[in-house]
């Protein structure tokens, strides 16, 4: 089982190899194999990437924003047309089962390329009439965009990057996650298929140096980073030096909130999906999830019974719904919580242990984890987990389910459940989060603004919001009459 790449690179409209790069290996998940082998581009190598996008920004920033679009939406289909081809392969490098894959990876992505190429004509500057004279304002691009992707929605990732970069006119470089290094390339294939000029997106492969190298590059005028608080914490003030623009979607520890009053079934729904989608490795989770006293043990009953119905096996299989986690080091980190939740006092309904799947004695999986009478100093309730590790805490009233969902250093994401609309609405404009779901989760299109307050980011990705972060304003007055002084 291979998926090797003609090269660790692609740089300038062709596939480029760093034979002096440290190697870097993408396994599958499933069974530990190595599938594809590359190098990390060493800092020559990254400034030749730069410079190649310098070059094809000219060429793209003088495209007109209707052609841009074209372009986006040729993408767009061909995704949509190798959507199986794309999936497989993001299965094998992620290990997340292909009944994912098939839905949430290449096809949002082709959402996004669809969506943005649509926007391209709308993005106009306006009149300002001042009377006698006038000014107008003119949306250009910053420049070269120096991308940096995470390992759980690696195609989709670099379409929520690429996309409002592209048509507004920037070119990309793009560093995948050295964990799933692979779907980037052909990404960038397809774009050079669609008509992108040469340069205008680039793809480097590299572990955190290759990362740091490219937010320092002098002729980056833009980072957009999909990591952890710490990473993001760092590109921030590597950036700071250069007074880059920044987009930073970070971690999060979300809350999600179930009333007494809210549909039973709904909210064990949103619940698994909340948590164990992907493994649980999905950073607006809402891992937090507050259940009022009075539906408290009818909500536990009920999860564990459908918890115990996940179909864990071969992730090609697409009757499986849970498949592995991503690496050997996040299986580890995950089992730490676990046992750390233990110690601590919280009470294990379900899960809890490395599962073993028939024919895959090596695959890296994890039992869906439910823990119960979580309270909010334990270890599990206060860090991101990042795996199928589910936290309940149980409370009284409205007052406190808000001041306890508020009391975290994150902000991505929040979810409220309630028949009580006015209620929902009320509740979900107290809670400190960017991305915010009424009787549901997780649901996240391309026409929403995605991203968090607090900890959990700056800037927005998706919808019209994305535009301002990957553009720039230029004001233009105008004066039709003679200029006076007083000399």
């Amino acid at each position: 089982m291979r998926a090797q790449p003609a090269a660790s690179h692609f740089i300038n409209g062709t596939p480029h190899e760093d034979p002096v790069g440290q190697l870097l290996e993408s396994r599958y998940p499933a069974t530990g194999e190595v599938i594809a082998s590359l190098r990390a581009a060493t800092p020559e190598t990254v400034n030749a990437a730069v410079a190649a996008a310098r070059t094809g920004f000219k060429v793209w920033a003088a495209t007109p924003p209707v052609e841009r679009g074209r372009v986006l939406r040729r993408a767009a289909d061909i995704l949509r047309e190798r959507n199986r081809e794309l999936s497989e392969l993001e299965t094998l490098d992620t290990g997340k089962p292909l009944q994912e894959t098939l839905v949430a990876d290449a096809a949002s992505g082709a959402d996004c390329l669809e969506y943005y190429g649509g926007l391209a004509a709308t993005l106009t500057g306006e009149h300002i009439d001042l009377g006698g004279s006038f000014a107008y304002t003119r949306r250009e691009p910053l420049g070269v965009v120096g991308a940096i992707g995470a390992w759980n929605y690696p195609i989709q990732i670099a379409c929520w990057k690429a996309a409002p970069a592209l048509v507004c006119g920037n070119a990309v470089v793009f560093k995948p996650s050295e964990v799933t290094p692979l779907s980037a390339l052909k990404l960038a294939e397809i774009l050079k298929e669609a008509g992108l000029p040469d340069g205008v997106f680039n793809v480097v492969q590299g572990f955190g140096e290759t990362g740091a190298h490219l937010v320092s590059h002098p002729d980056v005028a833009k980072v957009s980073l999909t990591g952890s608080v710490p990473t993001g914490k760092r590109v921030a003030a590597t950036a700071a030096e250069t007074l880059k623009h920044v987009t930073l979607e970070l971690g999060g520890k979300s809350p999600l909130i179930i009333f007494d009053d809210a549909d039973l079934e709904n909210a064990v729904s949103a619940a698994i999906n909340a948590n164990f989608y992907s493994s649980g490795q999905i950073c607006s989770n809402g891992t937090r999830v507050f259940v009022q006293k009075g539906l408290k043990e009818a909500f536990l009953a009920r999860l564990a019974e459908r918890t115990a119905k996940a179909r864990m096996g071969d992730p090609m299989d697409e009757s499986v719904d849970t498949g592995p986690l991503v690496s050997q080091s996040q299986l580890d980190k995950v089992m730490a919580y676990v046992a750390k939740g233990v110690d601590e006092g919280a009470r294990l309904v379900c899960g809890g242990t490395r599962a073993t799947v028939e024919g895959f004695p090596d695959g890296l999986f994890v039992e869906p984890t439910v823990f119960a009478d979580v309270v909010d100093h334990m270890t599990i309730a206060r860090e991101e987990i990042f795996g199928p590790v589910m936290c309940v805490l149980d409370f009284e009233n409205e007052d406190e389910a808000i001041a306890r969902a508020n009391a975290t250093e994150f902000g991505l994401a929040a979810g409220v459940f309630t028949r009580d609309l006015q209620r929902g609405h009320r509740v979900i404009a107290q809670l400190q989060a960017g991305t915010c779901w009424i009787n549901t989760y997780n649901l996240t299109p391309v026409e929403m603004p995605f991203g968090g307050y607090k900890m959990s980011g700056i800037g927005r990705e998706n919808g019209h919001a994305a535009i301002a972060h990957y553009s720039q304003i230029k004001s233009v007055y105008v004066e039709m009459g003679d200029v006076e002084s007083a000399y």
